[in-house]
């Protein structure tokens, strides 16, 4: 028996699964890190705001490929700040949108 060559099936059979793994860990870091972003921009959203900046002020200060949408109602301001990520791992834009739209939202009280 060739041990050689039973290594070599082995790998092949193994490699697409664990390159899979790999490219699943990348992306869902990326999202991770672009929420852990997100959330350190909100703050600085919040205060631009309490400044009085408009949301195009905001955009430029904040300096991140996002967009932000505020809403105003009786006593609440509730702000969304939105961005698209691209997934690279096959089959997992089947479970996620692909790309994935991340949501970070905050709702202060107007006063």
């Amino acid at each position: 028996m060739d041990k050689k060559g039973q290594a070599l099936v082995e790998f092949v059979i193994i490699l697409p699964i664990f390159l899979l793994l790999v490219l699943g860990v990348v992306d869902l870091g990326k999202i991770m890190y672009q929420r852990t972003m997100l959330e350190g921009a909100m703050s600085d959203v919040v205060s631009l705001y309490e400044a009085g900046k408009s949301e195009e002020e905001i955009i430029q200060d904040i300096d991140l490929d996002v967009s932000l949408n505020i809403e105003e109602s009786d006593q609440v301001v509730t702000f969304h700040l939105l961005k698209e990520i691209d997934i690279i791992t096959p089959g997992l834009n089947l479970i996620l949108d692909n790309p994935y739209q991340l949501d970070v939202s905050r709702s202060i009280s107007d006063e």
